[in-house]
C-alpha cells in the first residue's frame, strides 16, 4: 500500500552524525583537549556516527538518493568498524588502521566525483574528507607518522565543520522554505 506522506529529509541528521563524530576524532588527532575527543568519540562512533549513519542510509534509499544512501551507509559502517578496531586491540596488526582508512579514502574519492555537480559545499566536503583520510591513512601506516595524523586531524576538523554546515543548511532552508543559508 502506498503512503500519502513524504519521508523527511534525513541528510541533516546524517551530516550532524558524521560531523560531530568526525569533530571528536579530528580533535583527538590534532592533539586538542588532552585526548578527551578520542575518549568521547568511541561511544559516539558506535551510536551516532555508526547506527544513525546506517539509519540515514536506509532513509536516503527510500527517498531515492542513491549517493546519499551509499555515502551515509558506507560511513556508518566506517564508524562502526573504527569503534570495533579501537575497542578490540587484539585485532590490530601493524598498519591495519592505515589500510582501513585507505579503503574509505578511495571510496570517498568516488563519492566526491559523484557529487561534484551538487554544490560548492559538496565539493569542499568531498575534497577535505579525501585529504583527511589520505593523511590519516599515511599517518597510521606501519611505523606511524605523527605529523600526518596531526595534520589529518586539522583537516578532519575542517571537514566536520563543513558537514555540520551542510546539515544546518538543509535543515534551516527546508524549514523556512527559502535559501537563508547559501
Amino acid at each position: 500500500m502506498a503512503s500519502n506522506h513524504m519521508l523527511a529529509n534525513p541528510a541533516p541528521l546524517g551530516f550532524a552524525a558524521f560531523g560531530i563524530t568526525n569533530f571528536l576524532l579530528g580533535s583527538q588527532n590534532a592533539g586538542l583537549w588532552h585526548n578527551a575527543g578520542g575518549s568521547a568519540m568511541i561511544g559516539t562512533a558506535l551510536a551516532f556516527g555508526g547506527a544513525i549513519g546506517l539509519l540515514v542510509s536506509i532513509m536516503e534509499f527510500l527517498r531515492g538518493d542513491a549517493i546519499g544512501a551509499t555515502f551515509f551507509g558506507s560511513f556508518g559502517a566506517f564508524w562502526l568498524s573504527l569503534f570495533y578496531f579501537v575497542t578490540h586491540p587484539a585485532t590490530q596488526a601493524p598498519g591495519a588502521l592505515g589500510v582501513l582508512i585507505l579503503g574509505f579514502a578511495v571510496a570517498n574519492f568516488i563519492f566526491w566525483m559523484a557529487v561534484m555537480k551538487r554544490s560548492i559545499q559538496h565539493n569542499l566536503f568531498g575534497a577535505l574528507l579525501t585529504i583527511t583520510l589520505i593523511l590519516l591513512s599515511y599517518g597510521n601506516w606501519a611505523g606511524g607518522h605523527s605529523g600526518a595524523v596531526k595534520t589529518g586531524g586539522w583537516f578532519g576538523l575542517a571537514t566536520a565543520l563543513v558537514a555540520l554546515y551542510m546539515g544546518a543548511k538543509a535543515l534551516i532552508n527546508e524549514e523556512y522554505g527559502s535559501a537563508l543559508l547559501p
